[in-house]
């Protein structure tokens, strides 16, 4: 990290320009586009998302009042909030979601090898969806109920390190379980969802892809025992069963094996009854890997407490998945200077330290040191005291 650099600059320094420009061609993001480039409109939203901005206005006069600093950052255009309107407007959004792609896999890469608490090699995956509400005379594009509008945010989130590798945006009314259609699935890796997207044909492609799930099992799902085997009682394991459907249409969608473990919670002295198409791992590791699907909830707890995706400085559909998907790539990058520096602090404080210092010239690794942790050197004056 460059002393000489302002702490904004060296927050996007992962972000490779050729790879950026290469984003900007595939959606003709800069057709016609004479000044303020698409690099200026990521870096003014993404200050207004690091500073907690409330619109585009403060995020004008905010930049405007460093304007001698700005060709530092890297904005060599015009900042002002109608032409950041404009450019959020009409600028295809996905040239910032294929940027958090980018971001994604180098962040995943330095997270590879993050503890999950237990012993397992394959990648878990924590599958959820939060909605965001919206008033319906701002977005009328988004009608959720008779007066009220919304957008829904799918994410598959890699347990280790809370990185979300897979985002979708969609209006409020559609349904979790349709989100499956759109994921990629990857063999060997564990998918955790909660009993919304139990779909028997759904989930018989990650069979069919060699991939794993874990779920709740919905009530009045009617089963044919094959198998009861052995189970830790004193774990919480009250039974552990291979299973078929035994309805004839969800045996159709589902034509091979579950397995139907029953679990004890002592924190919140519930049942829980899983499904799942592993057949080998312990049942109380199925269990423990359900658990980390919490992750995923504090994911959306985190975005929301410290990013601007509740308050959208845009109306229009194009203007909101740009934001969101801004947004994204700065909890990335902040996620990956925390593992380049080596810093113990949260997320939470590290956004917040650096949402104060943007344009100070101060080296990372510096500014993120806990306080605490350094010895004060004792200041001695020559000026005379008052008292003694």
């Amino acid at each position: 990290m460059n002393a000489g650099k302002l702490v904004f600059a060296q927050l996007v320094e992962p972000i490779h320009p050729e790879q950026f420009r290469r984003c900007v061609r595939r959606y003709r993001g800069e057709y016609k586009v004479k000044s303020f480039a698409c690099w200026d409109q990521f870096l003014c939203m993404a200050f207004g998302q690091l500073t907690f901005r409330e619109s585009l206005r403060d995020v004008e006069v905010c930049l405007r009042s460093r304007e001698e600093q700005l060709y530092h950052v890297g904005i060599r255009g015009h900042v002002s909030h109608s032409t950041l309107a404009d450019a959020n407007r009409v600028r295809d959004w996905r040239i910032y979601a294929d940027l958090a792609q980018i971001l994604i896999r180098q962040a995943r890469i330095l997270y590879q090898q993050e503890p999950i608490g237990m012993e397992l090699e394959e990648t878990v995956y924590a599958l959820d969806s939060t909605t965001i509400d919206l008033c319906l005379n701002l977005f009328p594009w988004a009608r959720f109920r008779r007066h009220k509008a919304a957008v829904k945010l799918h994410t598959l989130l890699d347990i280790r390190g809370s990185i979300p590798t897979f985002i979708a945006i969609s209006q409020g009314k559609q349904a979790d379980v349709r989100v499956l259609d759109e994921l990629l699935l990857e063999p060997g890796a564990f998918y955790v969802m909660d009993r919304a997207y139990v779909d028997f044909k759904r989930l018989y492609a990650f069979v069919l892809a060699g991939a794993f799930f874990v779920t709740r099992s919905k009530r009045r799902i009617r089963f044919s025992r094959v198998e009861a085997r052995p189970v830790d009682y004193p774990a919480g394991v009250r039974y552990d069963q291979i299973v078929r459907l035994k309805r004839g249409s969800s045996r159709r969608d589902y034509p091979d094996k579950l397995r139907r473990i029953r679990y004890y919670d002592e924190e919140t002295r519930r049942d829980l009854v899983f499904l799942t198409n592993n057949l080998s791992l312990p049942a109380i590791v199925i269990a423990f890997l359900y658990k980390c699907r919490w992750r995923v909830e504090l994911f959306f707890k985190w975005i929301k407490q410290n990013l601007r995706i509740k308050h959208f400085y845009g109306t229009s559909d194009n203007a909101v998945k740009t934001q969101v998907w801004i947004s994204v790539c700065v909890y990335v990058l902040v996620a990956i200077l925390r593992k380049r520096v080596g810093a113990e602090r949260s997320l939470s404080e590290i956004i917040q330290i650096l949402s104060v210092n943007a344009f100070e010239k101060v080296p990372l690794h510096e500014l993120l040191t806990d306080s605490s942790n350094k010895t004060t050197t004792p200041h001695f004056s020559n000026q005379l005291m008052l008292w003694d």
